[in-house]
């Protein structure tokens, strides 16, 4: 994630609403980390493995304004502004785009980098990986493997066993809490 654009004019709007699905309601860490109303969603499945390929436009209608700037126009959040990297639930983490499965907590690290990291995907299909050259860099983007959403970028400079940084938005992670895990 870079200065230039963590700070971009459209950014304006997420900073306004702070990962809120409605302008100037304010969501609780806990909404947001359990968000799974997708009523109006109808890719949304997190069990359905087939490729999603819709025109901007429909995404536009069934994504909340903050999720699209996210998943669609490759927008960034405001470093820290995300209750998801601060969180310790044990679980998964999906996209919140089509609720394909992306990343368990157990993969989850704290690079102080202020977005959420993660050292590995949940599998090889996870994770599409595409080059971006934008902001005069070179740097790898990281998509979901179902519908193509933004998720953010990899780097090398993370833990092992991998060795790699997966700095992801917040906004367009859904998460679910493990059955099994303690409350």
């Amino acid at each position: 994630m870079t200065l230039l654009s963590t700070f971009s004019f459209p950014l304006l709007s997420l900073v306004l609403l702070q990962c809120s699905a409605e302008p100037g309601r304010s969501l609780t860490q806990n909404q947001v980390l359990m968000d799974t109303s997708k009523k109006d969603n109808p890719v949304y499945s997190r069990t359905d493995s087939g490729k999603v390929d819709l025109p901007e436009s429909e995404w536009k209608k069934i994504l909340s304004p903050d999720v699209y700037y996210i998943a669609r126009q490759k927008g960034t959040e405001r470093p820290w502004s995300s209750p998801i990297e601060q969180s310790r639930e044990v679980g998964t983490y999906h996209c919140k785009a089509c609720g394909k499965p992306l990343f368990k907590s157990e993969a989850k690290f704290e690079s102080g980098c202020g977005w959420p990291s993660f050292f590995e995907p949940l599998t090889k299909g996870s994770i599409l990986y595409t080059p971006d050259n934008s902001h005069g860099m070179q740097r790898t983007e990281v998509q979901c493997g179902r519908c193509k959403a933004h998720l953010g970028h990899v780097f090398d400079d993370g833990p092992p066993p991998t060795g790699l940084r997966y700095c992801i938005n917040g906004v367009i992670l859904d998460f679910e809490k493990s059955s099994d895990s303690k409350k």
